[in-house]
């Protein structure tokens, strides 16, 4: 299914490529990246943003609480989801596929050139052989990138290592309470101006998309982890670089609760051929995207993935 903006569109919905494998052992904490511990509470969750997508069901703004969790500072990185691999054998639904979503403008003519497109967002290639540890296709690796975000993973991958790394895939609302920082109802993790004193302070598309990148911010493609100042809370690029995977079902009928008291712990619905992805990415632009305001929502299939998807853990509180 194709979306109208910078996601990467989803493969034909079906099963998982997984293979089934026994559970391996979980990963130790010299595996995985630093953690946030946050104290959870009430906020404001969702926003009625003239920016906003109604259509997406951003709002309304609801009272929503959260028990106490730990999430990871940052995405999950390259040099991270290669030790997973190493230490599991595991097989990413991209390599089982044989292909993934690569923005046309990484790729050399001649790759461009035999790379089917979708039609409604043309500026993405399939391209044989593009996979978590080839970006960009055949002949593209990962050195120098060891701390840029993993991408080309699906949500079922996602999953695979949160399961791994003794954690899970954070909830739509733990993602968005932990993304505004402290800050309420704020349309950024650090207030309401994007660029305040003409500081970038996200990894989005500079420039006329798709065509000019400008890259004012000093990144194309991802930037390493830790490359912008954290939120209120301490996490790293929780909004642009990349998009990531949360654990609900896509759905547009929020939960509700009695007047004046929070929905507690909501989770989405209960069934649905997507899941939700949120925090946008390096090809969000507000002419087009627009989705790198902390309420702003997205969803793709969750066999899916391309060059710019990736994932971050949470773990249970005192962890």
């Amino acid at each position: 299914m194709e979306h109208d903006h910078c996601c990467a569109p989803g493969r034909p919905v079906g099963p998982s490529t997984l293979p089934t494998a026994e559970p391996a052992a979980t990963a130790s904490t010299d595996d995985l990246g630093d953690r946030i511990a946050l104290p959870g509470g009430e906020f404001l969750m969702g926003t009625d943003d003239a920016e906003g997508f109604p259509d997406d069901a951003e709002g309304p703004i609801r009272l929503v609480h959260v028990d106490p969790f730990a999430i990871g500072a940052t995405t999950v990185t390259n040099d991270q989801f290669a030790r997973f691999v190493a230490a599991t054998g595991h097989h990413t639904e991209a390599e089982s596929f044989g292909w993934s979503f690569v923005f046309a403008g990484f790729l050399p003519a001649a790759i461009r050139k035999i790379s089917a497109r979708p039609e409604v967002t043309p500026w993405w290639c399939a391209v044989e052989g593009a996979t978590w540890d080839h970006p960009e296709g055949p002949g593209s690796d990962l050195d120098g990138r060891a701390d840029h975000p993993v991408v080309h993973v699906s949500w079922n991958d996602a999953v695979a290592y949160c399961d791994w790394a003794g954690g899970r895939l954070p909830t739509e609302a733990e993602w968005e309470y932990a993304a505004r920082g402290g800050l309420e109802q704020a349309r950024y993790p650090w207030g309401d101006e994007l660029t305040p004193g003409g500081d970038h302070l996200c990894n989005i598309w500079q420039g006329k998309f798709p065509v000019r990148n400008v890259a004012d911010d000093g990144f194309r493609g991802t930037a390493p982890v830790r490359s912008y100042p954290a939120n209120g809370f301490g996490l790293y690029e929780i909004v642009g670089n990349v998009w990531e995977w949360t654990a609900d079902h896509w759905g547009t009928d929020h939960q509700t609760a009695a007047p004046g008291q929070p929905i507690m712990n909501p989770s989405g619905p209960p069934s649905g051929p997507q899941r939700v992805m949120r925090g946008g990415s390096y090809l969000c632009h507000k002419s087009y995207c627009n989705r790198y305001r902390v309420a702003a929502r997205s969803r793709n299939e969750p066999n899916s993935g391309g060059g710019n998807n990736g994932f971050r853990c949470v773990w249970p509180a005192g962890s």
